[in-house]
């Protein structure tokens, strides 16, 4: 089964991550099926970049979003809502 998941990279004390598309099998800093977006919570606020559609295409295909990765969708999500209402 396919999970969608976050990919640890930076260094020590300064995490930096990117949503991929993995085998649930694979670790945790494994071979990507895709990358699907990343995330920077060092910034303020704390950068979220989703590629939706393929996100969306991926959970058509079956895969499943983990509890982290499902949260960083809810806040985009909320974010580009909040954006939109203010132009």
């Amino acid at each position: 089964m396919v999970k969608i998941r976050l990919k640890r990279g930076g260094a020590k004390k300064k995490p930096h991550y990117r949503v991929i598309a993995i085998d649930e099998r694979a670790r945790r800093d494994g071979r990507a099926l895709e990358y699907l977006g990343t995330y920077d919570p060092i910034q303020s606020p704390p950068k979220i970049d989703l590629q939706k559609e393929r996100i969306d295409h991926w959970l058509g295909q079956g895969a499943q979003l983990s509890p982290a990765v499902k949260s960083l969708l809810k806040r985009s999500r909320k974010q580009q809502a909040a954006a939109a209402v203010e132009a």
